[in-house]
């Protein structure tokens, strides 16, 4: 049987996340779909029913702020926030939330968000890119966290060193995020088609680090940048009935994308199918990484050296 070449991240041309997010199909299918969340749910293990999503969607948030481990009135960074809904539950359990997206819609709906449950005092919005946080004082932030946003990186290296800069001594992270087995090196039974699947995905969807994401790859990061106490938790089973609800949701439509091959204006269809395929054959994990930056600050080294 003759392998195919899995393509390297840099041999990929990748959307825009700005761009992603503003397709029609991101826009009806978070809004109906997750009610504006940009994030998955979750549930015990075993559940069957993922209906109601809301409470679900509120207990991923719940899961983020105890991975936080941080005091009231702590000072969070949110690299990454979506339409708002994350930094305002952080801000309603105590915690003072800076949060910044580079996506005006989600900037602009978020400062919405914050006006209309009156929490100006809690939480401010504006435009940032955490590859390049130069407007922000070293030292600046308790904690900062990313729900599903690190994927989106077109240089991980860079951002989690942007982000360990503003971060205060002693200061927590939490990275609810995605990983995957090496895509040339795929589990037994895993079909070439789900790979090169998973692949078109990342590229339409503006996820250069999700496809950089070998198991392994980003707590290695976070031990060059000079993190510790380093740990990971798998949240996959927790996730999946959201995942298979997108699965059933998606297939017929899937189906007929693909008979008049449009799948290109379809990547969160495709991704619904090709996700959940990709869960069951254990190929994709959801994945939470926490860590603290050192109090007394050394020179960054991997702990091997």
């Amino acid at each position: 049987m003759v392998t195919k070449k899995v393509p390297a991240v840099h041999e990929v041309t990748y959307s825009s996340p700005e761009s992603y997010y503003d397709t029609w199909e991101s826009r009806i299918g978070y809004k109906l779909v997750l009610g504006g969340r940009r994030h998955f749910a979750y549930y015990e293990p075993g559940t069957l029913w993922p209906f109601p999503l809301g409470p679900a969607m509120k207990r991923m948030e719940d899961h983020l702020y105890t991975s936080l481990d941080l005091h009231p009135g702590a000072m969070v960074l949110d690299a990454g926030c979506g339409a708002g809904q994350v930094a305002l539950h952080m801000a309603h359990k105590g915690l003072q939330v800076q949060a910044i997206d580079i996506t005006k819609n989600h900037v602009r709906w978020t400062q919405q968000k914050i006006k209309a449950e009156r929490m100006q005092d809690m939480v401010t919005a504006g435009w940032g890119d955490y590859h390049d946080l130069n407007g922000m004082g070293a030292e600046s932030f308790d904690g900062i966290y990313t729900m599903e946003t690190l994927v989106h990186s077109s240089d991980p290296a860079k951002a989690i060193s942007e982000l360990y800069r503003v971060l205060k001594p002693g200061g927590h992270v939490a990275f609810h995020e995605y990983d995957h087995i090496d895509a040339s090196r795929p589990p037994p039974g895993c079909p070439p088609d789900l790979v090169e699947a998973v692949i078109r995905v990342n590229s339409r969807s503006g996820m250069p680090a999700n496809q950089l994401f070998d198991r392994g790859v980003l707590q290695r990061i976070m031990e060059d940048q000079g993190f510790e106490d380093i740990k990971s938790r798998d949240l996959t089973e927790n996730i999946r009935p959201l995942m298979r609800f997108f699965y059933l949701l998606a297939y017929i439509p899937y189906l007929i994308i693909c008979l008049f091959g449009l799948q290109a204006y379809f990547v969160n269809t495709e991704g619904g199918v090709a996700g959940y395929r990709a869960l069951r054959r254990g190929y994709w994990r959801y994945m939470v990484f926490t860590a603290r930056k050192p109090v007394i600050n050394g020179p960054r080294r991997r702990k091997s050296e």
